[in-house]
């Protein structure tokens, strides 16, 4: 496959669909706009693409609560062509909106009833949180490799922004964040300039385990709070007029993983 194809859906008040759609294209896939309206009333087909990229944004005004409503869109009316979609290997990705969004989708962290396991609530500042954050991955256990496919290959820490008022990760309970930290679905923590795992403000939300983004058991579907879409270039970082211009920003690697798997096995 020479160019692996991405549906970046949008609905009224996604507003980062844009970047996400470039950061796709900047990576080396095919990238395509498409109102939720589209898919529902046919016009657009989900089985024709290799990505789906929920970007961030606030959907339907956040109504009810963040990503609440279209989550609940692609449950009751795409969710026969999602579950195909997912069956047949393909990949997923929510970015801050996104993330919400699949959660409140029981998408992840994922079960065979799509039952919603955990969601992501107003932050423990009770305000907007708009700055840049570290982020670290776990530690890989007995040399197992990495579960998620989006986030292989990059650096053990990384510098990305947040902007967001519901942010926090909340599990439905202990067994849940159990199996999670078991299964090696955490793939990412925010943490200090050190790596150290670290409480406010270097955790912008007060997520448990301090949650930045998980997958589901299979690695292809993926969510988190903060935007690799606004660090897909070196100019991007805040600071990188004293530090040094870097060829490409965080981000753009995990836009890099999943056109790279789309295009080896699907």
């Amino acid at each position: 496959m020479a160019r692996p194809r991405v549906l970046v859906l949008r609905s009224a008040g996604t507003n980062c669909d844009n970047e996400t759609a470039f950061a796709f294209s900047k990576a080396g896939a095919q990238t395509e706009l498409v109102h939720i309206n589209q898919l529902k009333g046919g016009l657009k087909k989900l089985s024709d693409y290799q990505i789906l990229a929920l970007p961030g944004g606030f959907s339907y005004g956040d109504a009810l609560a963040a990503g609440k409503i279209l989550a609940n869109e692609l449950r009751y009316k795409l969710i026969k062509e999602l579950k195909k979609f997912i069956h047949s290997g393909k990949l997923l990705i929510g970015i801050c909106n996104g993330f919400q969004i699949l959660v409140k989708a029981g998408l992840l962290p994922g079960n065979p009833n799509l039952e919603q396991e955990a969601t992501l609530t107003i932050n423990d500042s009770a305000k907007f949180e708009d700055r840049w954050v570290y982020l670290k991955k776990p530690e890989t256990r007995n040399h197992k490799p990495e579960r998620c496919i989006w986030t292989r290959n990059l650096p053990e820490i990384i510098y990305l922004p947040v902007a967001h008022g519901e942010g926090k990760f909340v599990a439905k309970d202990n067994a849940v964040l159990e199996r999670l930290e078991k299964n090696r679905q955490i793939v990412l923590r925010y943490c200090n300039e050190e790596g150290e795992y670290a409480g406010y403000p270097y955790n912008p939300n007060g997520s448990r385990y301090g949650i930045a983004g998980i997958c589901d058991e299979t690695g292809r579907i993926f969510g988190l709070m903060p935007h690799p879409e606004r660090h897909s270039f070196g100019w991007q970082h805040p600071r990188w007029m004293r530090q040094g211009l870097r060829k490409e920003g965080d981000g753009l690697q995990i836009f890099k993983n999943g056109v790279s798997y789309a295009r080896k096995f699907l």
